[in-house]
């Protein structure tokens, strides 16, 4: 589920009390923050440009896709910040989501050249990219102390619309990729072979679609708990993962 809409703040309430964090990680989270906000802002501008030079979506894809790897790659760090415990999100919710963005990236859109000028993948882009920039910027402002209201607003509401959106374009692009992979066999392994193993990258893509009708409304309810608590002051009692 590749919306990104994990709720990665260092500060939250705990009966009203601010946890806090080592100067050496809120440096280095403040940079990182910073960084992926940049990379996020030079996308939408990319993108912005490309269409008005070009007037079509076609061919965006190519022009975006180095800058869109490493960004999306580099985003893998957000897992070892659970993990070591210096933003305190479940390594769960945070490893599905971040994987499977780099999975939409590197094995469905990337991989498949046939697919990168599909409407739905303008779709999904757009969405990341509008959803990036508010995450990562409110990140960035929350670890300074200096959080605009706009910049929350934006990242406890936009979601309820972006978040299904990106996953529609997100299946659109994977069902449009179905019949190329069958035809062509790609990343499957077929038998017989030494390992005696089989693998079919065909049903593989169809399970990961069925695997988003479990995982998204459990990642969007997530995002309503969130919404509800620093919006509303709402407690909720979650178990740690």
């Amino acid at each position: 589920m590749a919306s990104g809409e994990d709720d990665g703040s260092v500060e939250e309430k705990d009966n009203h009390k601010k946890r806090t964090i080592s100067p050496f990680a809120l440096a280095w989270l403040t940079f990182y923050n910073i960084a992926m906000t940049a990379g996020w802002m030079v996308l939408a501008v990319a993108m912005i440009r490309f269409y008005f030079e070009k007037g079509t979506h076609k061919g965006l894809y190519k022009s975006i896709s180095k800058t869109l790897k490493f960004f999306q790659t580099f985003a893998v760090l957000e897992i070892l910040h659970c993990a070591v415990g210096i933003v305190r999100t479940s390594v769960i919710v945070t490893g599905v989501q971040v994987s499977s963005r780099i999975f939409m990236v590197w094995f469905v859109t990337n991989s498949i050249k046939q697919i990168q000028n599909e409407e739905s993948v303008l779709l999904f882009l757009v969405v990341w990219t509008v959803t990036e920039i508010t995450r990562y910027s409110f990140y960035t402002f929350n670890l300074l102390n200096h959080l605009p209201y706009f910049i929350k607003w934006a990242r406890y509401n936009l979601f309820i619309i972006l978040y299904p959106v990106g996953v529609a374009g997100e299946l659109m692009t994977i069902y449009a990729a179905l019949p190329i992979v069958q035809k062509s066999g790609m990343f499957s392994v077929r038998l017989p072979n030494k390992y005696n193993v089989s693998f079919d990258y065909y049903y593989f893509l169809i399970i990961v679609m069925i695997s988003y009708i479990p995982l998204f409304p459990q990642l969007f309810f997530h995002m309503l708990r969130q919404r509800r608590k620093v919006l509303h002051g709402e407690v909720f009692v979650e178990k740690d993962d």
